[in-house]
């Protein structure tokens, strides 16, 4: 089981705790990964990847939200997209 945060909102180690929070799922998966023949290199690499490519996704969702946020206040008003 994931540990929740220790406490509601913002604190100064809120990160720290995510982070031990997340060590023992993140190292089965190493483990997991190491087992079938994969290098701790390449596990390393695509987890980089991983985390850019969740990165650009999460932008490119804002920037979709964003417009649509748009395009509906100029619909409400009455104004062509």
């Amino acid at each position: 089981m994931i540990r929740p945060p220790k406490r509601q909102g913002e604190y100064p180690d809120r990160e720290i705790d995510c982070q031990e929070a997340m060590e023992p799922g993140f190292q089965a998966i190493v483990d997991c990964m190491l087992e079938v023949g994969w290098t701790r290199g390449e596990i390393m690499r695509s987890l980089r990847r991983l985390i850019a490519a969740d990165n650009m996704t999460q932008k490119e969702n804002a920037k979709v939200e964003a417009q649509i946020a748009i395009a509906l206040a100029m619909m409400r008003a009455g104004r062509p997209i």
